[in-house]
């Protein structure tokens, strides 16, 4: 702030000279020293402009108190002016002395060498300069204080501001994936339940299946976000599952291009997309179903489809569709980490059956899962 006040003031002071002498040069008048009057009058502000800063903005004026303030500011203008009078008393070419008619120290007599006390030079030096040093001086830097305390205080707003819609995000992202956790362990419990009476090998192996679910699933409890081919390896542990439960009746095809592999994608995305798809498509016939998940990149958008060979939609894909719990937090979750860069449609697929479809902005992770992760039997 120091530095500042001393070199915006000394960059004035020489523009003034630089100004006056060449007003001089061009008008034919004597060149007198034009430099130290200038510089003694200009510079002499320098040393009081922090301190009147750092008061303007210990003590803004606002609309609640503009009043009290206001009369606060003008005290405060007048012992401005009174500090810079003092102040150019004690520099050279500060005083015109009218019995020497010349420039000197206002406290010193250069002929006599010795001090003196001016009183009534000084008060007319203080009359003289009150208005200007208050309207063109003070008044000017308590308006710059203002002004850059209005856009710090701006700025800290919205930062805030940005911080809490962010913790509040976080704190939604984090309730949705909350809802989808117990969903898939509630479904699949009571498949396992449904199992033991038939089947208990096949039922131990969906335990142990789950186990392994909710080891990862807590492994990234804190993520919102994860790696593609991460979400592939947690899939393919929940279709283990639900091979338990359908047996050669379900296929499922994953077709991940590789350049997918490192996108980062929402955490528990696929899951809850292929367990719709099983329980709306496979589970609806005798006959052998498929489902396909599939994966690309097209600039810098991810393109995502889960797509099964069932009954497809009972809804014609116009009409606006209930979604249950998977895909509902799905969409709220999407919808929440992307905005409008994101899409999500349920609908017939072109032969047969039904597709999610899904678009995202592509973002590549950091660390890349292994490429044995792309296919699944």
């Amino acid at each position: 702030m120091w530095a500042a006040s001393f070199g915006v003031w000394a960059s004035i002071a020489f523009a003034a000279t630089a100004t006056i002498e060449m007003y001089q040069i061009v008008n034919g008048r004597p060149r007198e020293s034009v430099a130290g009057m200038e510089f003694s009058q200009l510079l002499t502000y320098a040393p009081l402009t922090p301190f009147a800063f750092g008061f303007a903005l210990q003590y803004p004026i606002q609309r609640s108190n503009w009043v009290r303030r206001s009369l606060l500011h003008l005290a405060a203008g007048l012992v401005f002016t009174l500090g810079h009078v003092s102040l150019r008393a004690l520099v050279p070419y500060g005083y015109w002395d009218p019995a020497t008619q010349e420039w000197s120290f206002a406290l010193w007599n250069s002929h006599l060498h010795a001090f003196r006390v001016p009183w009534i030079p000084l008060k007319s030096m203080f009359f003289s300069n009150v208005v200007d040093d208050i309207t063109g001086t003070y008044l000017p830097i308590i308006l710059i204080a203002h002004v850059i305390s209005y856009y710090k205080s701006t700025q800290e707003r919205e930062l805030r501001a940005t911080q809490l819609e962010g913790q509040l995000t976080k704190t939604r992202l984090q309730t949705l994936k909350n809802q989808l956790q117990p969903h898939f362990l509630f479904n699949t419990l009571h498949s396992i339940s449904a199992l033991m009476l038939t089947d208990v090998d096949g039922a131990d192996r969906m335990m142990t299946s789950l186990s392994d679910m909710l080891r990862m699933s807590l492994e990234d409890n804190g993520n919102q976000l994860t790696a593609l081919g991460r979400e592939i390896e947690f899939l393919n542990v929940y279709l283990d599952i639900e091979k338990v439960r359908f047996g050669d009746r379900l296929h499922v095809a994953i077709d991940i291009a590789a350049e997918c592999l490192d996108a980062q994608v929402p955490h528990l995305l696929l899951q809850p997309l292929v367990e719709n798809a099983v329980r709306h498509g496979i589970s609806k016939q005798s006959s052998p179903g498929e489902i396909q998940v599939v994966a690309r990149s097209e600039g810098r958008q991810l393109k995502l489809w889960v797509r099964d060979n069932g009954p497809g939609l009972a809804t014609p894909p116009q009409t606006n569709l209930k979604y249950g719990v998977g895909l509902r937090v799905t969409q709220e979750r999407l919808s929440t980490l992307y905005g409008d860069e994101q899409s999500f449609e349920i609908r017939n697929g072109t032969e047969g059956g039904a597709e999610v479809y899904l678009r995202m902005p592509l973002q590549v992770a950091t660390e890349k899962p292994s490429a044995d992760l792309i296919t699944y039997g």
